[in-house]
């Protein structure tokens, strides 16, 4: 694996070695001493074009636990500001000797340019790019369901316990909200379906992509009726995405009349959460708006993983650079043993 810039390209073997490496990786993190000396003189640069925290912040811990350098650059008050092309800034990182450089950019296809255009020798990951792909984000959230739905019983109980080297074959997802102006559920389709879930994406048609009938899941206008009829394994909020939407409306560009309506008809409360079997999880990419597509009953009940989401992003981000840059390492020489 040179990049990772989509999850359509990735293969069901490619998907699992990367679950399998993350849990690795996370076993390493109950450890005292949590660091690991993987990736010692090598350099990881974070080129965010766009505002992100949570994503920066997870990619620079994940490089530093593997003891590569970080170089944090951020387009607010560098060079791009004054109008410097990415191609300019790509060969600058590659004067300096960028080992990987993990990318976010406002614009669709931009990691892929990075990559393929010849500018940087360095693997590229793709830390989301405009309303088209955010890889490790689809990666950690396979990895959450897998961790607690994969090897159990219809009522939840453990019956394998360890799901290492297993899929995601027989799981239902319901991924519900703004799919138009999603990365998040672009990658997610196109993982779990490789992974074996069945995918079904639940919106306003408004918030339904042109041409989502070509994708490998089901759709459905009806939140109510896919919780009833499917009895989902994971049911996973998306953001609504009002810094995306165009015009003034209440709902941020007419896309729904207003968020009351929203949240009545696609907002998970916890009448839907009664509604959902004993095992399910509730997932969100984050941040969340509390009280638009999920209710703070939902969002801090028991069977919500959101903020184990965000630790398990570390672990699988630590093992997507740990097989780019030291993949042909052995696995004691990686200090995961």
């Amino acid at each position: 694996m040179k990049h990772l810039l989509s999850t359509a390209d990735l293969s069901r073997t490619d998907a699992i070695r990367i679950l399998d490496t993350a849990a690795q990786m996370a076993a390493t993190q109950s450890r005292e001493i949590k660091k690991l000396p993987t990736l010692r003189g090598r350099t990881v640069v974070n080129l965010f074009f766009e505002d992100s925290t949570r994503t920066r912040i997870s990619f620079e811990t994940a490089a530093k636990r593997l003891s590569a350098d970080v170089i944090n650059f951020s387009a607010k008050g560098s060079s791009v500001s004054k109008g410097e092309s990415l191609k300019d800034t790509a060969l600058t990182l590659q004067a300096m000797g960028a080992d990987a450089v993990v990318i976010r950019h406002q614009a669709s296809g931009a990691p892929h340019t990075l990559a393929h255009a010849g500018w940087v020798d360095s693997a590229v990951v793709n830390a989301g790019d405009g309303m088209h792909q955010h890889p490790t984000q689809a990666l950690l959230d396979a990895f959450t369901m897998r961790r607690h739905l994969v090897g159990r019983g219809a009522a939840g109980a453990s019956i394998t316990g360890d799901p290492t080297g297993q899929d995601l074959a027989g799981l239902r997802v319901a991924i519900v909200g703004d799919v138009l102006h999603s990365r998040v559920a672009r990658s997610n389709v196109h993982l779990l379906h490789t992974l074996g879930a069945k995918v079904t994406l639940v919106a306003p048609p408004t918030l339904v992509p042109v041409g989502v009938e070509t994708w490998p899941c089901d759709v459905s206008y009806h939140l109510d009726e896919v919780l009833a009829e499917t009895a989902p394994d994971a049911v996973m909020m998306l953001r609504v995405q009002r810094e995306r939407m165009s015009g003034s409306g209440a709902g941020g560009g007419a896309f729904f009349p207003n968020p009351l309506e929203y949240t009545r008809n696609f907002g998970l409360d916890g009448r839907r959460l009664a509604l959902l079997p004993d095992h399910t999880i509730v997932m969100h990419p984050g941040p969340m708006n509390r009280g638009l597509e999920i209710s703070a009953e939902a969002a801090d009940s028991p069977r919500a993983v959101i903020v184990e989401q965000v630790a398990n992003g570390v672990a699988v981000r630590m093992a997507v650079l740990y097989l780019l840059l030291a993949g042909d390492a052995s696995t004691e020489r990686a200090g995961l043993e």
